[in-house]
């Protein structure tokens, strides 16, 4: 009965670091989606700021 318990402990501890994996590349790839949006958003002015600039100096 020690045995199958022990088992038993072994693979929900399994479970659990696969849904900690799970959980870790989803925040991976919410924080990827969000900077690419920062940088589409934000590419366009910044290239006229340096565009500016650069005319200026």
């Amino acid at each position: 009965m020690t045995k199958f318990i022990a088992k038993l402990q072994t693979r929900l501890a399994l479970r659990e670091q696969g849904a900690t994996a799970v959980e870790y590349g989803l925040m991976v790839a919410l924080i990827a989606i969000v900077i690419i949006v920062a940088v589409t958003l934000l590419g366009n002015n910044l290239k006229n700021l340096f565009n500016t600039v650069a005319t200026s100096v």
